[in-house]
């Protein structure tokens, strides 16, 4: 079920193992995507992969079990991905993690340490492995997802939001990348940032079926958002921020 732009491209998809990337590994196989996953949990991963190519049968999904902490493993997952298939049109960051307080005094530097590594440091590993095969594909696309906390932090997430808005601009520093190597055709390829509020999946609902979960994404809603940053032009997307949430 090909939808054109994503038709035979190759994505990888860091975090592939949570809830919003099992269902980004759905979306991506159904639209006719190759897709490779990686996770820190082996586990976790091979369900998702399990259940994308499940899905989807004929569809090409495969997991790696990546440290994205460590930008040798993240090198090499990049170079392996680009070797074996030829390509890589796309990565989408999917490495999530959330520590906040009660208030701004009782914040812990200590969740800043981890959410640093986390939000921070695998976004820079992944942008650095990628980027040269991503400005090589004619469709490139580094995605990654943010929090609408990081243009309007909290109190009680100061350092959560101030992770997702490191995050942000080395994104967009690597949106000026693709900008600056298109020259006067403009980029080929884009560093785009979808912004939500929160996530929210199946297994939450049940958990607290009487949450309203006000403004949340749902992951389904997030994967689509994901699989339609393909059928847009690079110059329009590039360095942008698209709001799936209302903009604070």
């Amino acid at each position: 079920m090909g939808n054109g732009a994503l038709d035979g491209a190759v994505i990888a998809v860091a975090g592939a193992g949570g809830p919003a990337g099992r269902a980004t590994l759905l979306r991506l196989a159904e639209a006719g995507a190759t897709v490779v996953g990686s996770d820190n949990d082996p586990e976790r991963l091979a369900e998702a992969v399990d259940a994308a190519r499940y899905a989807h049968g004929g569809a090409t999904v495969t997991g790696d079990t990546v440290d994205l902490l460590d930008l040798g493993s993240t090198r090499e997952w990049a170079a392996r991905t680009e070797k074996e298939f030829g390509r890589v049109d796309g990565l989408v960051h999917l490495v999530g993690g959330w520590r906040g307080s009660e208030t701004f005094t009782k914040t812990s530097v200590d969740d800043w340490d981890l959410l640093e590594l986390l939000l921070v440091r695998t976004v820079q590993h992944t942008s650095l492995a990628f980027h040269e095969a991503l400005q090589r594909s004619d469709r490139g696309r580094y995605v990654l997802t943010s929090a609408a906390g990081a243009t309007r932090p909290t109190a009680g997430n100061a350092a959560y939001a101030a992770a997702k808005a490191a995050a942000e601009a080395w994104t967009l520093a690597m949106g000026d990348y693709f900008r600056k190597a298109g020259g006067e055709r403009g980029p080929t390829s884009a560093a785009v940032i979808l912004v939500v509020k929160a996530l929210v999946h199946d297994a939450m609902r049940a958990e607290r079926p009487n949450a309203k979960f006000a403004g949340f994404t749902d992951v389904r809603d997030l994967a689509e958002a994901i699989a339609g940053v393909w059928d847009k032009p690079a110059a329009e997307l590039n360095g942008n921020r698209l709001w799936l949430t209302e903009k604070p």
